[in-house]
């Protein structure tokens, strides 16, 4: 340096990084706007259901038939995922969520018509309710991404882990309302039709509150449609080995776990609770996720996201293990113990799943944003959807297909079977956590979450 030269100026320390406020983010009007109307459309779609569920059981005392529900809204999943990215990332996605929106609350309504209208016709009742329930499966598979993608363009880019905390937050309250409404509706009115009834109101209101949302959309370059356009989610999520770990690991981990759909058999046979206690069981699982949620909300970005997510589902797994170990006809023959004591217990089992599941949807759901180019998001999501979603459905027919197995079909009764397919289900959720942590040593490693 020159003696001409002045001396550099004495390097300053960096200002210290302000943490924003966990609530900033609901200053967005249009971000808060579109969480409300999320919260009111899943709670009257949780609401139904529940009363399908409940409705189904009722009438034909078959696991069977709470498996082909799963089916039934998995088949849609499965033909119109492809599509239904592709339309997200090409068309405006308020558009398509309000479209969808408008088609659940037409299923709710024909949902009503039938549980009203049909009587003692079992065979024409099952018929109806699973063509709608395909009907409700489709639109719920155009809604998820778009839905999904939307946030993004809510919010600025800082705000997103928050903003998806809070929308998982909303979805998961919904989930607590839902089922616990529907119980008390099935319990005052003996029909579901009601149930089915206030869906339509929920799609109504929803509807009017996403109208005058506004967002911004990074729409993809209009190109014929084809299949390797088609397939560009696909090929992303294979391309990013820690998104398609972290969707791997919630799939097989949902698809072996989950118990939700034998919950009528629980709440009817096994614990002896009824459609109110089923609606109580039902909200166990997204009450914990809600205290979970909010935990989190208030708690800076995971510092080490991918081995907490890892260790969160290993925990799911074990809670389904004891949940279906918690009832007079498994450890009740050592312990005695009241009905009630044993569905007190199963419900705050459920609650600690529910808790623990939360922190993996919140870390893969922001991960799948995160790391997702904003024209590509729709498809990414699509195939999100397609992974969870499918995972959710086919886990409700898996388990009620091995309640049958394990039941019946070995002539035992559908209590056992039952207990049977939730257990082994929860093992099997502890073997996929190791299998992911061994096949994606990235996701073990995975740190901040921001």
């Amino acid at each position: 340096m020159s003696e001409t030269e002045p001396p550099d100026p004495p390097s300053l320390p960096a200002p210290p990084v302000v943490e924003e406020h966990p609530y900033a983010v609901f200053a967005n009007r249009d971000f808060t706007a579109y969480l409300i109307a999320r919260f009111i459309g899943a709670f009257g779609q949780q609401m139904l259901t529940v009363a399908v569920d409940w409705e189904l059981y009722e009438r034909t005392r078959s696991p069977m038939a709470l498996g082909f529900v799963g089916l039934s809204l998995m088949l849609p999943m499965i033909l119109c995922t492809l599509p239904a990215g592709h339309v997200a990332d090409t068309f405006d996605r308020k558009k398509i969520i309000l479209g969808s929106t408008a088609v659940l609350g037409l299923a709710s309504l024909g949902m009503t018509l039938v549980s009203a209208f049909t009587g003692p016709h079992i065979k024409a009742f099952q018929i109806y309710v699973y063509l709608l329930l395909v009907v409700i499966g489709a639109a719920r598979t155009f809604l998820w991404p778009a839905s999904a993608a939307f946030i993004p363009g809510l919010v600025e880019r800082k705000q997103l882990a928050r903003a998806v905390t809070f929308n998982s937050a909303s979805f998961q309250l919904s989930a607590v309302l839902g089922p616990a409404m529907a119980g008390v509706i099935l319990w005052l009115a003996h029909g579901a039709w009601m149930v089915y009834a206030l869906n339509i109101v929920a799609a109504f209101v929803a509807f009017l509150l996403i109208q005058p949302i506004r967002h911004q959309q990074k729409f993809a370059e209009r190109e014929p449609v084809s299949l390797k356009v088609l397939i560009a989610g696909f090929r992303f999520i294979f391309a990013n080995k820690i998104i398609l770990g972290t969707i791997s690991l919630d799939m097989f981990a949902v698809l072996l776990g989950g118990a939700v759909s034998l919950l009528p058999i629980f709440a009817k046979d096994i614990l002896q609770s009824g459609p109110d206690g089923l609606g109580l069981l039902r909200a166990a699982t997204p009450i914990g996720a809600v205290i979970c949620a909010f935990i989190i909300a208030h708690r800076p970005p995971l510092k080490k996201a991918g081995g907490t997510m890892l260790w969160a589902v290993a925990i799911f797994g074990m809670a389904t293990i004891l949940f279906g170990l918690l009832n007079q006809q498994t450890l009740g023959r050592w312990i005695a113990a009241p009905n009630a004591v044993w569905f007190w217990l199963a419900f705050l089992v459920l609650a600690v799943g529910g808790f623990v599941d939360n922190i993996s949807v919140v870390v893969r759901q922001t991960l799948v944003q995160l790391l997702t180019p904003d024209e590509k998001r729709g498809r990414v999501s699509a195939v999100n959807s397609l992974f969870i979603g499918t995972s959710n459905e086919l886990g409700g027919a898996e388990s009620g297909f091995t309640a049958q197995m394990f039941g019946p079909m070995m002539h035992n009764s559908v209590a056992t079977g039952t207990i049977l397919s939730v257990v082994t289900g929860g093992f099997g959720t502890l073997a996929v956590v190791l299998a992911v942590a061994w096949i994606w040593p990235e996701i073990r490693r995975y740190g901040k979450l921001s």
